[in-house]
């Protein structure tokens, strides 16, 4: 029997320059996916402010009582 020992290859080893690159391109895009939520935010709170509240009134008046008689009462009646 042979005691000959085998070469084992060596993980290649990721540098810390390329490490940082990977963190910075990580970075950029979470900036940017941010940027993106904040601005979506900011398109709604103008909406929210520029809506003729009185006119919406009755309506959403109307869609909380469906939402309230629908899972608000349903859930009452269930657990009785």
């Amino acid at each position: 029997m042979s005691t000959a020992k085998t070469k084992t290859a060596k993980p290649e080893t990721i540098d810390q320059e390329e490490i940082q690159k990977e963190f910075l391109l990580l970075e950029q895009r979470k900036t940017k996916a941010m940027e993106k939520i904040a601005n979506s935010l900011d398109a709604l709170t103008v909406w929210f402010e520029e809506v003729d509240k009185e006119e919406w009134s009755a309506r959403i008046q109307y869609y909380l009582s469906e939402f309230h008689t629908k899972f608000i009462k349903g859930e009452d009646t269930k657990s009785e």
